[in-house]
């Protein structure tokens, strides 16, 4: 049985991949912020109530661990949407805080424990606004960019250790996250919610959103020996996005 760390797991993608991992026969261990959230997790699950971008807090979860086979750095936050003029360095920083440091800090703490096992898996979940860009949401976009990044060097760095890295780029997932990403994105451009989730589907080849177990699948892939030649890459699971955003 397999030790499986998920961050921001308590809801939404981390939360289906939780359920992947366990239904799988893996052990899991979610982090959150949402105490409530957590609070429905199945028993057999680890939670701890945890803000990834304080140090002492990820550190203390990865400690208690008696190993980590598989780390999925997932958690992160929409940030702001408004033009690049209207963004606050505080609302900036907030972004990157938790979707680009909060990733760092997690692998930090928890490759320790898989170099002293000589092997294991991180995945890292990005988003396509972190291969074609995002307008009205620059701090997502460049937390996005940067976690690509980040994991093409811990493949480099950590690969001889036996460790594998990877990163995930979901697309529009259905949930109600997006639906609130829709209602901001409608807001600050003028446009209808409608017209702003057509012109989602409209940029996919395959017309559709995509589901958060799509994302958890082939996080459970990455995470298991059918993978164990896979490293580096930025895979993204989105239905094939051709027009990022068709509607600028």
């Amino acid at each position: 049985m397999r030790h499986v760390l998920i961050t921001g797991g308590g809801s939404g993608i981390g939360r289906a991949m939780a359920e992947a991992f366990a239904a799988a026969g893996d052990h899991v261990h979610v982090t959150d912020v949402d105490a409530d959230a957590l609070a429905t997790c199945p028993s057999a699950w680890d939670t701890s109530l945890c803000d990834v971008s304080d140090e002492a807090a990820i550190a203390a979860v990865c400690d208690k661990m008696p190993a980590i086979d598989v780390l999925c750095a997932n958690a992160g936050i929409a940030g702001p949407t408004a033009a690049v003029e209207d963004v606050t360095l505080e609302a900036w920083r907030a972004c990157l805080a938790i979707s680009l440091d909060g990733a760092f800090l997690a692998t930090k703490h928890a490759v320790p424990k898989m170099k002293q096992a000589g092997q294991g898996a991180i995945v890292v979940t990005s988003s396509t606004a972190g291969q074609y860009g995002y307008p009205y949401r620059s701090p997502y976009a460049a937390a996005k960019w940067g976690v690509i990044g980040l994991t093409k060097t811990l493949a480099m760095e950590l690969g001889p250790f036996g460790i594998r890295a990877n990163a995930i780029c979901p697309g529009a997932v259905e949930g109600p996250r997006m639906d609130g990403v829709i209602a901001r994105e409608a807001a600050a451009k003028g446009m209808s919610e409608e017209d702003v989730r057509s012109g989602y589907a409209a940029g996919v080849s395959m017309q559709t959103f995509v589901r958060a177990s799509d994302i958890a699948d082939m996080a459970v892939f990455l995470g298991s020996d059918a993978a164990a030649r896979v490293s580096g890459q930025v895979i993204a699971v989105d239905g094939h996005t051709v027009n990022p955003d068709p509607k600028i």
